[in-house]
């Protein structure tokens, strides 16, 4: 039996190779093992890790498995397995044929492709008897989501009235109305503008039943009703602007993607209630396989006394206390604020104060630097950076309203009377934070640094004190 043979080996590789930190090696083996046999839905929530301990456990039943497989992974992560772990299994005798990219291989092996590869081969109905693997079941969603983006550029409209004359003074009417609507807007802290369907009900009944449209002018022509939303990118300063529309519930709206197949999703995450609905699983074995806790506790500094985001001292506590952190510090500080406003005053201010050590997303800074970025671009460059000496984290990672697609989820939450904060936000929130934090808790002891206000301020601050232990207070900076 399969399960019982990748235990085996698993053994054996581990024993050769002096073993591993992470207990649950053999664990994760048989239970993928027995999901391909079974071909059945599993899902195995993992404690945040920057080094992603578990895929050798996840890849050894694979490659010793006849089932066709295909494993969905962003591109660094194809990088990593191709160049490591795979390289590895292969050097004591662990290979399969491996593909790449969107055409189906011609025999039964390993194919690797990123998400919108997926999307494009299950639209060409050529996914055939592939199980599934998603290895960063965090990012699923969001992936997918990405994936399934029909963006309408300024040129694809003079590329429609090209392809459709009989339509040329229609769309230009069209563009120049929705012009005068986008632009004369007051901009917030987004360039992104909700579109009410009522906006684009005159573009879309001018092109119903056209045929032969172009692309991407057929996709978002058929991406219709409720579960689909969407908004404009601005460019004042260019005087343009582009359309955008995304699926609310990205694997809903591929119709049974994992229906009628084997499914494995392992990664960072908290399958609570309707998350399980929204992956697409049906029956779903769940194990979660977390570290145990280390021994060393995360120096975490959070004052109590921290302005909220909300007030009009916050920018200035906010400044302070970085400053503070800053000051002497002799290894790499990355601070993390989503608001694209703040973050660019605050690097202006800091980069005034301690020169061209401050960068802003940069992967090469002084090895006393202080890097300030976002934080998705953080979670996906921080392999590229040394270990920091500290994170402080201006804002919690919590999604604005501002933001069109999070107000259309939060809007369908709203209408079926769920608590949209503590279901959606929330939960996705304490997965970006935990996922964030991991990087600290290899190697040498890095300390944290909370600024947002409502950490300590809100009820539900607690939840992400929760999610961060083991933590010991940090109650004074020196030099204070």
């Amino acid at each position: 039996m399969l399960e019982a043979q990748a235990h085996h080996r698993l053994k054996q590789l581990l024993r050769e190779s002096g073993g591993s930190n992470w207990p649950h090696h053999l664990t994760l083996t048989r239970l993928v093992a027995r999901s391909l046999r079974r071909g059945d839905h599993s899902l195995f929530p993992v404690s945040a890790t920057a080094d992603r301990p578990w895929l050798l456990g996840l890849l050894l039943p694979v490659l010793m498995a006849d089932y066709p497989v295909l494993i969905v992974a962003s591109e660094s992560l194809q990088r990593r397995l191709i160049k490591r772990e795979l390289a590895s299994l292969a050097a004591v005798g662990l290979q399969r044929p491996l593909w790449q990219g969107e055409s189906p291989p011609n025999n039964p092996g390993l194919w690797l492709v990123s998400a919108a590869e997926l999307v494009e081969i299950w639209r060409r109905g050529e996914l055939g008897d592939h199980q599934l693997i998603f290895a960063e079941a965090e990012e699923l969603e969001e992936q997918l989501r990405q994936a399934q983006a029909i963006r309408l550029l300024p040129q694809h409209w003079d590329q429609l009235a090209r392809a459709k004359p009989q339509l040329a003074h229609s769309l230009l009417h069209l563009h120049e109305r929705l012009s005068r609507q986008l632009l004369n807007r007051p901009l917030g802290r987004r360039p992104n503008l909700a579109i009410a369907a009522e906006q684009e009900a005159p573009l879309r009944l001018l092109v119903q039943g056209i045929e032969g449209l172009p692309e991407p002018w057929q996709s978002w022509q058929q991406s219709v009703g409720p579960d689909w939303t969407s908004w404009a990118i601005t460019e004042p300063k260019l005087l343009q602007w582009s359309l955008e529309r995304q699926p609310l519930k990205p694997l809903a709206s591929l119709n049974g993607l994992m229906l009628q197949r084997g499914a494995i999703l392992i990664g960072a995450l908290m399958p609570q209630g309707q998350r399980l609905q929204d992956l697409g699983l049906r029956k779903p074995v769940v194990v979660p396989l977390h570290t145990p806790e280390r021994h060393e506790a995360l120096p975490l500094y959070a004052p109590r006394l921290q302005a909220m985001p909300n007030s009009p001292f916050f920018s200035e506590q906010l400044l302070a206390q970085c400053r503070r952190l800053v000051l002497g510090q002799l290894e790499l500080s990355v601070v993390l604020v989503n608001d694209d406003p703040l973050r660019q005053w605050l690097t202006s201010a800091l980069a005034a104060e301690f020169g061209q050590r401050v960068d802003h997303e940069q992967t090469a800074p002084d090895s006393n630097g202080v890097v300030c970025c976002g934080w998705d671009w953080w979670l996906e460059h921080h392999e590229q950076l040394p270990q920091p000496g500290q994170l402080i984290v201006g804002l919690l990672p919590i999604a604005s309203l501002e933001d069109p697609l999070t107000a259309a989820r939060v809007n369908g939450l709203r209408q079926g009377g769920r608590d949209w904060f503590r279901e959606l936000l929330l939960p996705e929130a304490i997965e970006r934070v935990q996922r964030g934090v991991a990087p600290l808790r290899t190697g040498k002891t890095s300390r944290l640094a909370v600024l947002d206000g409502r950490l300590r301020g809100r009820g539900w601050g607690q939840r992400v004190l929760d999610a961060l232990e083991p933590w010991e207070p940090l109650e004074r900076l020196l030099p204070a």
